[in-house]
């Protein structure tokens, strides 16, 4: 049992799982009945995506190696809140009873809040391949 860390909108491995969507807004152009049939996610969790205003200077960090250490302070901030390491600590308990995935669109995880994420449920046991 384990979490796989994805780009949303990839293909999905055969024993993957659920895929939980951590991003801010749904997929644009579609349907949301076609969500799940088109390997963006089954379930939806923007509690655990960066807040409008963090992805704003995500955006700017793609390329910029202190605009992406300032985002990735900020999330690290953002994912302190109460709720957010409640939900943390959830999925990493739930890494060993079940195979699941979260993920975002970003094309590169090094440049991603999924790489923070991924971290911060490693830093709580969570199994990840």
């Amino acid at each position: 049992m384990s979490i796989r860390v994805v780009r949303l909108g990839s293909p999905r491995a055969a024993d993957e799982g659920l895929r939980i969507g951590t991003v801010r807004r749904p997929p644009r152009g579609v349907p949301k009945s076609q969500f799940a049939a088109r390997d963006f996610y089954d379930v939806w969790l923007p509690n655990l995506a960066p807040s409008e205003e963090l992805l704003k200077l995500g955006r700017a960090g793609q390329d910029d190696e202190r605009s992406w250490k300032a985002f990735a302070r900020r999330y690290r901030a953002e994912m302190k809140h109460p709720d957010a390491e409640r939900l943390l600590d959830v999925l990493a308990a739930l890494s060993h009873q079940t195979n699941f995935s979260v993920g975002c669109y970003c094309p590169d995880e090094r440049r991603c809040h999924r790489s923070i994420l991924r971290e911060l449920l490693a830093k709580r046991g969570a199994k990840i391949i």
